[in-house]
């Protein structure tokens, strides 16, 4: 789930472009400072879409500007050292070592196993400091592996739920600010993106003969492109219903924003659809595994 949930570039201010970027690097410095230069290769778009809105509802503004050294930004320290920045490096180390155990268990790999061998140290001190979000993240993969165990078809279904346990998490951060409306969202959100990768992921999901909820039906697959053109009007009928509930969820939550509402509503309404248009026109770049990720880190900034 690297991505999927990014700004449609176009169509940002140039004052809510810096803010994204900020909040972008932000979260790649927190993730060197706690959890050394390594886990740098797991900061992600989805997770810098979260921090922006617990931060705005929890009263938090844009992190300050960094020194902005291109070339050795990593090393930099945090402009913005906030528990909630390092509760949000936590969870995304936490939420890297439970992808990595999934690709394992889909088809063990050299990257998948070089990946979790470089970040063993850090998720071993993130499991340390929070052995609560260590389990709800790894609940919420032990109950996707049952729904694909079961034969699930449905992949609106099986992202929903796999979205309540990852939330879990994002609620404890958010304390007292926590609601229906907010647990709403980052469902809503990883439902959406769920749905996108299953589509994704077509091809070669089925060349791998790893399990998607797309392909539980059986029958003829020839590839992609062909099952998508078969399928547009019901693959179609779901993101948008995906995608609509999210940003009901996120009108809902909006209110209680009190900064980043221009970049987080230019996620939500511009970008989010764009990748989906991408997704379904098989033009998407967006799709990303752990096994992977070393590989892309290049590609994966803030301006992508």
């Amino acid at each position: 789930m690297f991505g999927y949930t990014v700004p449609l570039y176009s169509r940002l201010s140039p004052s809510d472009l810096s803010a994204y970027r900020r909040y972008y690097c932000e979260t790649c410095h927190q993730l060197r400072s706690g959890y050394g230069i390594a886990s740098t290769t797991a900061v992600n778009y989805d997770m810098t879409f979260n921090t922006i809105v617990l931060n705005s509802v929890l009263g938090g503004g844009a992190p300050p500007k960094g020194a902005g050294n291109p070339l050795l930004c990593v090393l930099e320290k945090p402009a913005a050292d906030s528990d909630l920045f390092r509760k949000m490096a936590a969870y995304t180390i936490l939420l890297t070592k439970w992808e990595l155990a999934d690709d394992e268990c889909d088809g063990p790999s050299v990257k998948s196993r070089g990946a979790s061998l470089l970040l063993g140290r850090a998720i071993s001190r993130a499991e340390r400091e929070y052995p609560d979000y260590d389990g709800a993240v790894g609940k919420g993969f032990e109950e996707l592996r049952g729904m694909e165990m079961a034969g699930c078809p449905d992949a609106m279904r099986m992202g929903e739920a796999f979205g309540r346990s990852l939330s879990r998490p994002l609620m404890d951060i958010a304390g007292e600010e926590a609601g229906e409306d907010l647990e709403g969202l980052f469902t809503g959100l990883c439902a959406a993106v769920y749905l996108m990768d299953a589509i994704d992921d077509l091809d070669e999901d089925f060349v791998n003969g790893t399990y998607n909820p797309l392909l539980a039906g059986g029958g003829a697959f020839r590839n992609k492109a062909r099952f998508i053109e078969d399928n547009l009007y019901r693959l179609s009928d779901s993101l948008n219903g995906a995608i609509g509930g999210l940003q009901s969820s996120y009108s809902a939550v909006r209110g209680r924003m009190a900064s980043g509402t221009g970049v987080a509503d230019n996620i939500v309404y511009h970008g989010i659809p764009d990748s989906a248009r991408r997704v379904m026109s098989g033009t998407s770049e967006a799709r990303a595994t752990l096994k992977n990720a070393f590989g892309r880190r290049r590609t994966r900034n803030a301006s992508y």
